[in-house]
């Protein structure tokens, strides 16, 4: 069977640290990004996440100070903040409303699937919290993914004060930001992909 390009993708891609810093991206690069990203799954098509893309020298500076200094922030052509979104089963019914209009369910099954979703979530911020972060961490992937098709690299940060970010960048009381990725050229003197450890040590078949 002929292997899919995307499988060499996923071997390829790498975490950078070290951006060519004069090269830049237009909007409507990050746009497809963002496209490509929300394309991930969610619960109950929760599409919990929102991006911020943060690319101007003023705003990528300051969000390097929340992110403890790390060049990469600046260096990149655009750095994300990608947050995860509390209180999801208050955007169930608008995230269902085009599939609905698409005629494969109707009001009814539209009313049921907005009630159970608010009975998982309403009463259960921890659920919430959980379901925020897989949500942007599988969005997060997709964006890594599509930006090593297009050509770019990137790479994921855990290192910031996220109280800070989410005062700087004005985030609502129901956001918070999961992670930081850079997106940009690479540069040089990045390692080489780390070594993975073998499937056998990682995977149980029963």
């Amino acid at each position: 069977m002929k292997r899919h390009p995307a499988l060499d993708l996923i071997r390829q891609r790498i975490s950078v640290n070290r951006f060519d810093p004069t090269f830049e991206v237009d909007d409507a690069t990050i746009r497809d990004l963002i496209s490509y990203a929300s394309e991930a799954p969610s619960a109950y098509n929760l599409q919990n996440w929102r991006f911020i893309a943060v690319k101007s020298t003023v705003r990528k500076r300051a969000l390097m100070a929340h992110a403890y200094d790390q060049e990469k922030v600046v260096d990149a052509a655009v750095t994300f903040i990608v947050c995860g979104l509390l209180e999801p089963q208050r955007g169930v019914r608008a995230a269902m409303l085009p599939f609905r209009d698409d005629g494969h369910i109707d009001d009814d099954f539209l009313d049921e699937w907005a009630d159970e979703a608010t009975a998982t979530y309403r009463d259960n911020p921890a659920m919430q919290r959980d379901e925020a972060i897989r949500s942007a961490s599988l969005a997060a992937m997709n964006l890594m993914i599509a930006a090593q098709a297009m050509g770019l690299a990137s790479g994921p940060m855990i290192g910031f004060d996220p109280s800070a970010v989410s005062t700087d960048f004005d985030l609502a009381d129901t956001e918070f930001p999961v992670m930081l990725i850079a997106v940009g050229r690479i540069g040089p003197n990045n390692w080489p992909r780390k070594r993975r450890r073998p499937v056998d040590h990682v995977l149980t078949i029963v």
